[in-house]
């Protein structure tokens, strides 16, 4: 069965950095394109990025470009999420999502000082 399995989340202070990795299994990983997504204190749950199925194309929400970088290795089934100069609002619980069918169990980042 499909398994994501979301990691590397935690407390950080503004201007941080933190990286999330999420672990695939049960399909073929590099045949899927992989997205990350976010649900901050009482919001709904919001696109972050994304990444093809090659990595050779990605794109992001308008609140992280620049600042976060999406990738993978197709090797290891994993697809990462750089986040760099993090603010408050950025906390939220991290998602990882195969087509917005499945999805992980999220990790949490709290941004604060």
């Amino acid at each position: 069965q499909v398994q994501l399995v979301e990691s590397g989340g935690g407390l950080v202070q503004p201007g941080g950095s933190l990286r999330l990795s999420c672990a695939a299994s049960g399909f073929t990983f590099r045949d899927y394109m992989m997205m990350w997504y976010r649900r901050g204190p009482g919001t709904e749950r919001e696109f972050v990025a994304r990444i093809t199925s090659t990595g050779l194309t990605r794109s992001y929400a308008d609140s992280v470009k620049g600042r976060f970088t999406i990738s993978r290795d197709n090797a290891k089934s994993t697809v990462y999420l750089q986040m760099n100069n993090l603010k408050p609002e950025d906390t939220a619980v991290y998602y990882c999502t195969r087509g917005q069918v499945y999805w992980g169990q999220g990790t949490q980042v709290t941004v604060s000082s």
